[in-house]
C-alpha cells in the first residue's frame, strides 16, 4: 500500500493515527480483487490525480496491472464531514467530554458505513472490495484529500 503525495503536508495526530490503523488493517486482512487481474498479491498506489481518485494497481514487483480512476465529487460531502468529525473528536478528547466522544464515534461509524457503501458501488465491476476494506480505503481517501488541500 502506497499513498501517493504523502509528503505534501503533515497530518494532525488523530488523522495520522487513522492512517496508520487503516493501512495496518488493510495489510492484515482485506478483500481487494481487480476485475480481470491475475491473482495477487497486489501493491496499491492510492492517490489523488487532477482532482480524481486513482487506484494504480501493480504486482508486488511493481509491474503495472491496471488503474481505476474515480471522480471525487460523490465523496466530497462525506470527506468534509469525516474531517470535521476528526477535529471535533480531538477537541472532545482534549476537553475530556466522554459523552461527546461517544456521540462523535457513533456518527463517525455511520459516516464510514455510508462512505464504504458508496465506494463499493463506485468500484462495482472494477474492483471487488469487502465492506471493511472499503471503510479503510475511505479513511485513506480522506487522509489523501487532507494532504492535498492543506
Amino acid at each position: 500500500m502506497v499513498l501517493e503525495g504523502e509528503a505534501l503536508t503533515r497530518l494532525n495526530d488523530e488523522l495520522e493515527a487513522d492512517r496508520a490503523t487503516a493501512v495496518a488493517d488493510i495489510l492484515h486482512e482485506n478483500r481487494f480483487i481487480p476485475a480481470g487481474a491475475p491473482e495477487g498479491p497486489y501493491t496499491l498506489h492510492l492517490g489523488i490525480v487532477e482532482g480524481r481518485l486513482a487506484f494504480d494497481i501493480r504486482r508486488a514487483d511493481g509491474t503495472p496491472i491496471t488503474a481505476v480512476i474515480l471522480a471525487l465529487g460523490p465523496f466530497r460531502r462525506l470527506i468534509k464531514d469525516y474531517l470535521m468529525m476528526v477535529n471535533a473528536h480531538a477537541e472532545a478528547v482534549a476537553d475530556g467530554r466522554e459523552a461527546r466522544i461517544q456521540a462523535i464515534d457513533m456518527g463517525r461509524r455511520g459516516l464510514h458505513n455510508e462512505a464504504a457503501e458508496l465506494l463499493r458501488k463506485r468500484l462495482d465491476g472494477k474492483i471487488d472490495v469487502d465492506f471493511d476494506t472499503a471503510r479503510r480505503l475511505f479513511t485513506l481517501i480522506c487522509v489523501l484529500h487532507q494532504r492535498i488541500t492543506h
